[in-house]
């Protein structure tokens, strides 16, 4: 918590307000049961101790996550006004930055208390601040891959030609819990022309022979993401289909080797885009190339044109350059990354050859 007032300070900034989704669980371990109307409000100023502003019918709770004597609790009971608990711990006239997810009624509770206080989103102001992940997140992280690449190895072996495509979903599903995640997150399965729909939620469609299907999973394991793409074929692929198939590997194993401290994110992407543009197929691949990942599937930093941040070891994120060639087929391979000290290191090892299924 002190690192992040730090990081806040630095900025520029007056302080860190933190309600309640990833980023209070990763600075506190408190994630209240549910997030409701009720304010809960971590404060992190530079120049004072941590304070959680929380219903008192859940301090119990809270003291309990975030540890004796961490965090300074500053309880309000139903029937008194929370942000009048909270005023006192800001600054009049400061700057903050907030999570993302905080309620529109809470930020302007705290405006209506301080007229002349601003506030920015933290991914605006402070979006390095989870991207880092040490020793223990690592792990946590290769686990999930792992879980992931087996639930790959597992997959393969059930039938798809004649099924539809929910059934699949249903068994990526059902390995990933098997394999050791707690929460499934998403299970894309598109098949045939639905493949060229990146984002294609599993529907009634039934798998051909014949078809290209893009696979794409991932939940959460000990708190952390998993999230990884391959793309099989139903028997045997057309000749622009291996092709299709073995650019986007290439694109994906060129970027992968461009990976080391220092580079900008966005020559991760260049580097995908450019084999891919060379190959003919630039304007099919319509998505960036990559996403940090962590507590949440989608976070900072994003490997995209314009983003000049620099990589640095520990940080985690997804290679996943794509080709979609509408009313078609598509083809994305994607692996979670991380940084070491000198080059990347992939999280996800499953064969990213086109593999042949049933």
């Amino acid at each position: 918590m002190q690192a992040a007032a730090q990081a806040a300070a630095a900025d520029g900034l007056d302080g860190l307000l933190v309600t309640p989704g990833p980023d209070l669980l990763w600075l506190t371990g408190y994630q209240p049961t549910a997030i409701t109307e009720r304010l809960t409000l971590l404060v992190l100023r530079d120049d004072a101790d941590p304070q959680l502003v929380v219903p008192i019918l859940e301090l119990p709770d809270a003291e309990s996550a975030a540890g004796a004597g961490a965090v300074t609790m500053r309880a309000w009971r139903d029937g008194t006004d929370p942000y009048a608990a909270a005023a006192p711990l800001l600054r009049a006239e400061g700057t903050y930055a907030i999570s993302d997810s905080a309620w529109a009624m809470h930020l302007l509770g705290l405006q209506n208390q301080l007229p002349e206080s601003r506030y920015m989103s933290v991914t605006q102001r402070l979006p390095m601040l989870r991207a880092v992940k040490d020793t223990k997140e690592l792990a946590r992280m290769e686990a999930a891959g792992a879980a992931a690449d087996a639930t790959f190895g597992e997959i393969v072996e059930v039938p798809f030609a004649g099924r539809k495509e929910t059934d699949v979903a249903a068994d990526l599903a059902r390995l990933l819990r098997e394999f050791g995640h707690e929460q499934v997150d998403f299970t894309v399965v598109g098949s045939g022309p639905n493949g060229a729909n990146p984002h294609h939620e599993a529907g009634d469609r039934t798998i051909l022979p014949g078809d290209m299907v893009v696979l794409d999973f991932g939940g959460l394991m000990y708190g952390y993401g998993s999230d990884t793409s391959r793309t099989v074929c139903v028997g045997e692929p057309t000749s622009q289909m291996r092709e299709v198939h073995e650019i986007v590997r290439a694109a994906q194993q060129t970027a992968f080797e461009a990976v080391r401290p220092g580079i900008a994110c966005q020559e991760i992407d260049r580097v995908a885009r450019r084999v891919i543009t060379e190959a003919g197929y630039g304007d099919q691949f319509i998505h960036r190339t990559g996403h940090g990942i962590g507590l949440t599937t989608h976070e900072p930093p994003y490997m995209v044109e314009g983003e000049e941040r620099p990589v640095v070891p520990g940080m985690c994120f997804s290679i996943e350059p794509g080709i979609y060639l509408a009313g078609r087929f598509g083809v994305r391979i994607e692996d979670i990354v991380t940084v070491t000290e000198d080059r990347g290191r992939r999280l996800n090892n499953t064969d990213r050859g086109l593999t042949i299924v049933e």
